[in-house]
């Protein structure tokens, strides 16, 4: 699903030739035409091929521990896994030659931002390198295909055509990412374009009367049929999202103009809100990052060090949901990043050492290398000492 040019596609049918998950199962008379008839049998054996319907395909699945399937063909962990790798990549390659389940190769900006979001995240939590790069590789595609010249977003991409005037979705969602894609990069320039697509969706999209946002651009001749949507479905709605974002870019700007949309727009749709708050559940999430307790942790060091790395795994293996992380190079004395937050340029590194400050509200607590300060005001929650 993703393109040779970095982009999520939209979506692939289910079935083909006819026939519902044909591309995607397997029969034991396909697994015999593969392999010889003793490594055939391990994998039908392994994978479950054939246990449920006889006729029909089977989905891979292996429901046995890989120590009691190693035990019962006499191979060690790593030869099993070894033969497990092996034995997907020999089926990936004979599936190509199967007829494919036709594929919807639009690239939507809106869709591929909450992509981008998950990788990126995923990357952090998980230490995936892979997830890491498709949060990437999908980033600059939509910056580099889907801004216009005058920096705003187009919705739609497909065979080297951009189109179709974005809408909130579109700017939420990829701001989003963009955001969660600096919290693991530490990329400025992934931040500068948050920002500046940010101001964009502010100027298109805000109603200057009674707060939120609407779904379309600023267009004369929609009049008062522009509709604002806060509902969170199967996705979020971009006022959710555009709340977060928000309050998370106010915080690493200290821009006050920011915090006070966030305010308006928890307003303009509290009392909908209060009378079915489990249609909205992002947009409540949300809300509890604006009204807290939530948090800025502000690193001061070397992104490349050991103890800077050890520092953000620390961070990133523990779930403190409300929270920022910024990076402050210390290599020079003005960094790109004191451009955008000017704030930071009173943020030292004590010691020589890789510097943690935990703030909350703009205030924060004794800035040190050795531990972190306590992170939750109803549960100490401490960094392991850096070694």
């Amino acid at each position: 699903m993703t393109s040779s040019e970095g982009g999520f596609y939209s979506a692939e049918d289910a079935d083909s030739e006819g026939v519902e998950g044909k591309f995607y199962t397997w029969t034991k008379d396909e697994i015999k035409k593969i392999f010889l008839k003793e490594k055939a049998d391990t994998v039908i054996d392994i994978f479950n091929i054939g246990k449920a319907s006889i006729d029909k395909g089977s989905v891979l699945y292996i429901n046995k521990s890989l120590e009691d399937i190693a035990s019962k063909y006499n191979l060690s962990l790593e030869d099993l896994n070894q033969l497990i790798q092996d034995v997907r990549k020999d089926m990936f390659e004979n599936r190509k030659k199967r007829i494919h389940p036709f594929k919807d190769d639009k690239i939507l900006t809106d869709w591929n931002g909450l992509m981008i979001s998950a990788f990126a995240l995923g990357a952090r939590v998980l230490e995936k390198k892979e997830y890491k790069n498709a949060a990437i590789n999908a980033a600059d595609f939509i910056i580099n295909k889907m801004i216009t010249k005058e920096g705003n977003l187009l919705h739609r991409y497909r065979d080297g055509e951009s189109g179709i005037t974005a809408n909130l979705d579109d700017y939420s969602f990829f701001i989003m990412g963009l955001i969660e894609l600096y919290e693991t990069t530490f990329d400025i320039n992934y931040l500068k374009t948050a920002l500046n697509l940010n101001k964009v969706m502010i100027e298109n999209f805000w109603d200057n009367k009674n707060g939120g946002f609407y779904f379309t651009q600023n267009d004369e001749k929609l009049g008062n049929f522009r509709q604002k949507d806060i509902y969170d479905g199967a996705i979020p709605s971009g006022n959710s999202i555009a709340l977060s974002n928000l309050i998370k870019l106010g915080r690493i700007t200290a821009n006050t103009e920011l915090e006070e949309k966030t305010i308006l727009i928890t307003k303009a749709f509290s009392e909908i809100i209060e009378k079915s708050p489990e249609a909205y559940t992002q947009f409540i999430s949300s809300f509890d990052f604006l009204i807290g307790p939530s948090y800025e942790i502000i690193i001061v060091g070397d992104s490349n060090s050991c103890e800077t790395k050890y520092i953000l795994k620390a961070i990133n293996s523990r779930f403190i949901p409300n929270k920022i992380v910024i990076l402050k190079p210390f290599e020079n004395i003005k960094t790109a990043i004191m451009d955008i937050s000017n704030y930071l340029k009173d943020f030292k590194m004590l010691n020589n050492k890789p510097t943690i400050y935990v703030c909350s509200n703009y205030t924060c607590k004794v800035p040190t290398n050795v531990r972190t300060a306590i992170v939750s005001s109803n549960e100490d929650i401490f960094i392991p000492e850096l070694v």
